[in-house]
């Protein structure tokens, strides 16, 4: 038995904040961010909550797989952005649903975090150990953003996208790679909050999200088409064979730079950054759920997912629709 997404769904903030709202708080401009990123507006949170965030599109995912809540035996939320430092994310979206056996915990692998939640719960079915699982990737970035740096808060925005997976003989999650690099943390990073005890108090801030752009870009259009051939490797399925390629949405291009390292044609590559931006975890699981409500999946279709983050990590995921 394998792991087979039959279900998902998605969840995005009403306040919509496009390129020209941003001018008005950076000094920026809407062509100066289309230019580097393919990024035109993104959803900022305002009574959302990542919690609330996770639970409505966990709903619609569980409504589109025909699978009730009770029935769930594993609950995933990827997220660097709880609303809580305890509990997790997760356990507060279990009682939100209703999943009443449901393990719940999360996950934090920043933009891979879906993808990590794939590997993991691919290995509970396929032990046997659980048959139906709700993989959630929520985030609320707008509260980790410095919103007076033009570099970073262009790039970041709002929203949850969730999947459910059951046991399956057919299709499903066909071969993955993953991995990290913890030497090159500080590329991509974000503080907790400091020391503040009877013997030490600290001056320091909690921290805000930080990126040498550079690097990030250069590890992306290296590590993500070596990942993806690894994992082909392991389907043993040429790139020709797969019908989609659905990358964490950080950057126009940097899609398109794998796109061609691959040598695949750019619409076998859909995105949603225009309207969405870097939503993280949620990236994935987002474009998914809108590539299933438009219609643009189809039965027996292979699937890459792929995509990468802090840590630094990375993964790719071959499935079958």
């Amino acid at each position: 038995m394998k792991a087979k997404i039959i279900g998902t769904g998605y969840e995005l903030p009403a306040f919509e904040a496009d390129n020209q709202y941003l001018s008005t708080l950076v000094e920026t401009s809407d062509e100066w961010i289309r230019e580097r990123t393919g990024i035109g507006k993104r959803r900022l949170a305002r009574e959302e909550t990542t919690t609330s965030l996770a639970a409505g599109a966990a709903k619609k995912a569980l409504a589109r797989a025909g699978v009730r809540a009770e029935e769930i035996d594993l609950l995933i939320v990827a997220t660097i952005t709880s609303d809580t430092n305890t509990p997790s994310t997760a356990c507060r979206v279990q009682a939100e649903l209703g999943a009443v056996h449901a393990v719940a915990f999360d996950i934090n692998a920043a933009c891979s975090g879906f993808l990590y939640a794939i590997h993991i719960a691919d290995a509970f079915i396929r032990s046997g150990i659980y048959r139906h699982a709700l993989l959630i990737g929520a985030e609320t970035l707008s509260k980790l953003v410095d919103w007076t740096d033009r570099g970073t808060c262009v790039l970041f925005g709002d929203g949850a996208g969730a999947a459910v997976l059951t046991a399956s003989e057919e299709g499903g999650v066909i071969a993955q790679s993953v991995g990290s690099n913890g030497e090159k943390w500080e590329v991509l990073s974000c503080l907790g909050r400091p020391v503040q005890n009877p013997v030490c108090q600290s001056q320091a801030e909690p921290g805000y999200l930080k990126m040498n752009g550079q690097e990030v870009f250069k590890f992306a259009i290296r590590t993500v088409p070596l990942c993806i051939e690894q994992a082909l490797l392991k389907a043993e399925l040429p790139a020709e064979e797969i019908t989609w390629f659905l990358l964490h949405q950080a950057n126009k291009r940097i899609i398109q730079s794998v796109a061609k390292r691959l040598k695949q044609p750019e619409e076998k590559f859909p995105m949603n950054i225009e309207t969405c931006a870097n939503t993280s975890a949620a990236s994935l699981p987002i474009l998914l759920a809108q590539m299933e409500e438009q219609g643009r999946l189809k039965a027996k279709d292979k699937v890459v997912l792929s995509g990468f983050g802090a840590g630094l990590t990375w993964g790719a995921c071959v499935l079958e629709w």
